[in-house]
């Protein structure tokens, strides 16, 4: 996640995005989008400058809505951005998702716009960096308010995630008992 008061310009990770990208298609079998690539081959041309600030605070608003959906959001947040190549530094690359989840758009724009959800964007930027998360994808298990155990950093497979998830309940069941 990239939050930063003066975004810079795509280029000054096009280069790396540009070698590490076809990695993760390796990896996981997820393909990038041509409208993606686009800035990330053509950085001089390219008028994105990422800040995830707003896509977070969409979150956060999304979470008013529909609270136990969070992750589709965020997987849909991810699509866009990546596969279909939407700025989500530009209110309208939310219009589709507002109307696939049939938000009421003119709220959720409001909302979106709002101190109170920059706040809780905000907010949860801090809790993301005190619990040392440091890139993505990271996977955390919560189990009580201020409890949470590290699963996977980095790609994991869902074997790998499912055994580790496994071992932290069998840590926490044993030390609870």
């Amino acid at each position: 996640m990239i939050i930063n008061e003066n975004p810079p310009p795509i280029s000054t990770m096009a280069g790396y995005i540009a070698d590490a990208y076809r990695n993760v298609e390796k990896l996981t079998g997820v393909r990038f989008g041509e409208d993606y690539l686009w800035h990330i081959m053509n950085p001089e041309k390219s008028d994105w400058y990422p800040d995830s600030l707003k896509p977070a605070i969409s979150l956060s608003v999304f979470k008013k809505f529909f609270p136990e959906r969070a992750v589709e959001w965020a997987a849909d947040l991810q699509y866009a951005l990546h596969f279909e190549g939407r700025d989500l530094t530009d209110d309208e690359a939310y219009r589709h998702l507002t109307e696939k989840y049939d938000l009421p758009t003119e709220n959720f724009y409001e909302l979106l716009h709002s101190d109170s959800y920059r706040e809780n964007a905000l907010y949860e930027f801090q809790l993301v960096k005190q619990l040392q998360v440091t890139g993505y994808p990271c996977v955390l298990l919560q189990v009580s308010d201020s409890k949470f155990y590290l699963v996977s950093r980095g790609y994991a497979t869902y074997d790998m995630v499912e055994e580790n998830v496994k071992k932290v309940l069998e840590s926490v069941n044993e030390g609870s008992g």
